[in-house]
């Protein structure tokens, strides 16, 4: 199986070759990312982690991308949301609402929570469970959902 820096430094390969400079950047910037994570950890990064890397930086690039569009600069915006979507590729495909929600549904009842205090023991298994394909802010939202729901 080879490390999701292997693949990255393949694809910088190929962007390099095709003289992609978008495409080039967005990737050295990530593999960077991951060697700052590697020193960090004092280990390799591990799947999880490179998922949480990846949503990082879209997440940034999705921030930075709605203040160039309130400070009127469509090019700067259009830059970052392009890289946005070249980070998504490295993530798996993202889970459903309905997928999400019948997760958190199935473990609040398992674990029998309830009140705004199960949020923190949901949000905790609901990320690691579905690392790299979704994010907190929806996982809370249905949490909040569910919760509410089955008072």
């Amino acid at each position: 199986m080879t490390t999701p820096a292997a693949t990255i430094q393949a694809d910088l390969k190929s962007a390099l070759k095709s003289g992609d400079k978008l495409r080039v950047s967005t990737l050295r910037l990530l593999l960077n990312a991951i060697e700052n994570e590697r020193i960090r950890l004092g280990e390799a990064v591990d799947e999880a982690a490179f998922h949480g890397l990846v949503q990082k930086a879209i997440k940034q690039r999705k921030e930075s991308a709605e203040q160039y569009h309130k400070g009127d600069r469509p090019e700067l915006a259009d830059k970052e949301e392009a890289e946005a979507e070249i980070l998504a590729a490295y993530l798996p495909p993202a889970a459903g609402e309905d997928e999400l929600r019948a997760a958190v549904r199935d473990f609040v009842a398992a674990e029998g929570l309830s009140g705004p205090g199960a949020i923190g023991p949901i949000m905790k298994e609901m990320l690691a469970r579905f690392s790299g394909r979704a994010d907190g802010a929806t996982i809370n939202k249905i949490a909040r959902e569910v919760l509410a729901s089955s008072s």
